[in-house]
């Protein structure tokens, strides 16, 4: 009788822990919400046992990296050391995207550069005035203030540059940076599956529980027409993120071999290169290093990238380059290969 009991009680412990379980399971809610940040747009998908207040939390997260990073705001902290305060002292985010900015400058080389700004709006790419004239004299004056190695960050938490002209620049990073943040809040709300997307970058963890499935997510393809949405490959992000960064929109060909090439910034040289290399897809553990190692790997080049992805740990990559007779090819590391859906 004895052994009875104790396997109806071992059935009713087993039955009352599934129910517990369905219950559970049937109480998670699909939660969406879509904005605006950091001059583009964001969008999170996520289950969670219990509600809350997502919208206040993201608000809080894009005004503490604007405060700190944006350099659009006149009275940022990276804005006002950009105007030469050298007595700002930056916060936790601020040192985090700095000092990860430092690691990947070291390991690329140089070619990943928060600084290269100055050399960016000589040659007109970027938001700034652009110099009419680009001679050797006026390129060593811009020179002179590119090289994140001229920035320090002090153990009493103060920037000090060896120039104070030096223009520092995290767009390249922050965004990612940004959405490890989010991520980081969802984990600490228990929530176990989500995918958070800001201006094109992603981060996951889990699966999509209405498909019982991982999360999927596309790469565009780098010769679609403005307003298209081609698709080169579609993968499976899991415990990941993926970052692109590629300035294809704006590449050009060669009237004789067909070949599309965009310029890239050689940050030792200080000239603008042709680089056949078009678009630059990164995973990685966090989003700042997906983001921060696909500005990396446009700024080197392909061949350049291939040896620099031998020697990186977590980081695979899809790159898509233009071949001599303009037809559009693609390396692709093999840890990404594997995430690639069929």
């Amino acid at each position: 009788m004895e052994g009875i009991l104790i396997m109806k009680n071992l059935l009713f412990s087993f039955l009352f822990m599934s129910l517990l379980s369905c219950e559970k399971n049937n109480s998670i809610q699909k939660y969406d919400t879509v904005g605006e940040a950091l001059g583009t747009t964001y969008s999170i998908q996520f289950y969670a046992e219990n509600e809350f207040d997502v919208e206040k939390a993201l608000d809080s997260i894009f005004e503490d990296v604007n405060a700190s990073m944006s350099t659009y705001r006149p009275n940022s902290d990276i804005s006002k050391i950009n105007q030469g305060d050298s007595t700002v002292v930056v916060d936790q985010n601020f040192r985090n995207v700095f000092k990860a900015s430092e690691d990947i400058y070291q390991k690329s080389n140089g070619f990943f550069d928060p600084t290269v700004g100055s050399l960016v709006n000589a040659y007109g790419f970027g938001p700034g005035k652009q110099l009419k004239q680009l001679d050797s004299v006026h390129l060593d004056s811009v020179k002179r203030l590119v090289g994140f190695s001229k920035v320090r960050l002090t153990a009493d938490n103060t920037i000090r540059k060896e120039n104070q002209d030096i223009y520092l620049d995290f767009n390249a990073i922050a965004k990612g940076y940004t959405i490890d943040l989010i991520a980081e809040y969802l984990e600490s709300k228990s929530v176990s599956n989500y995918l958070v997307e800001l201006g094109g970058e992603l981060r996951a963890k889990g699966e999509n529980i209405d498909r019982q499935k991982s999360w999927a997510v596309g790469i565009d393809d780098p010769f679609q027409q403005e307003g298209e949405r081609v698709l080169q490959a579609a993968i499976e992000l899991k415990d990941r993120a993926m970052a692109t960064s590629g300035n294809y929109r704006k590449h050009r060909e060669d009237s004789i071999t067909g070949q599309k090439y965009v310029h890239t910034i050689n940050t030792k040289t200080g000239k603008a290169e042709k680089s056949n290399l078009l678009s630059a897809s990164v995973l990685a553990k966090t989003c700042m290093y997906a983001d921060g190692y696909a500005t990396t790997f446009m700024a080197m080049g392909l061949e350049r990238s291939q040896e620099l992805l031998k020697k990186l740990e977590g980081v695979e990559a899809y790159l898509m380059y233009s071949d001599e007779s303009g037809n559009l090819q693609v390396f692709a590391t093999p840890g990404f290969q594997e995430t690639v859906l069929e």
